[in-house]
């Protein structure tokens, strides 16, 4: 994972862009999902980056994209999709008092702080905020379609294949009694 380091002696005086390809599981959080049976990458990531430095900051820019197999949450069949973003992420040297031991006092962070990623020394690494962004890009409801009808909740039939001998009552919740209502106008 060599390439997902960044020199910022590359980036003092010019942009840097790089292309690079990586396998999910290079990426703790992702090699952790995998083993989970969350999901299941079908294709390395291919990332693209342009890094350039303003000040002190370093921003990165970029776009990532690979193909993953997910679980619908209506049918539970698997289903395969593309998972692509472009985010953009900020590094910065360690702010002082932000690496305090837990029994100093706490630091307040100023906003423009909030989203930085901080490093030491002479290099950071992507891979933190590159496995952050993929994770933010996964559906909170997978579905394999918009229009999946999901299971029966009575036999557990797949709707999608067709209709099931089940009758189907409204569900009753404690709002039903309002549904013969009427309001009078003024």
């Amino acid at each position: 994972m060599k390439n997902l380091i960044f020199h910022i002696e590359q980036i003092k005086t010019k942009d840097l862009s790089l292309d690079f390809e990586e396998e999910a599981g290079a990426f703790p959080v992702l090699a952790e999902m995998i083993q989970n049976q969350e999901c299941e990458f079908l294709e390395p990531l291919m990332i693209r980056t342009r890094a350039f430095r303003i000040g002190e900051l370093f921003e990165v820019e970029g776009h990532f994209q690979t193909r993953i197999r997910l679980v619908c949450s209506r049918c539970l069949k698997n289903f395969d999709s593309v998972l692509a973003s472009d985010f953009a992420l900020t590094y910065t040297r360690e702010a002082p008092g932000l690496a305090a031991e837990p029994s100093e006092p706490e630091v307040e962070l100023r906003v423009e702080e909030i989203g930085m990623l901080y490093f030491r020394g002479e290099e950071f690494d992507l891979r933190d905020g590159i496995q952050e962004q993929v994770v933010m890009a996964f559906p909170i409801k997978p579905l394999c379609n918009e229009k999946c009808q999901g299971l029966c909740p009575t036999c557990g039939a797949d709707l999608n294949q067709g209709d099931c001998a089940c009758k189907r009552e409204p569900i009753s919740s404690q709002f039903a009694v309002l549904k013969n209502l009427k309001l009078n106008k003024k």
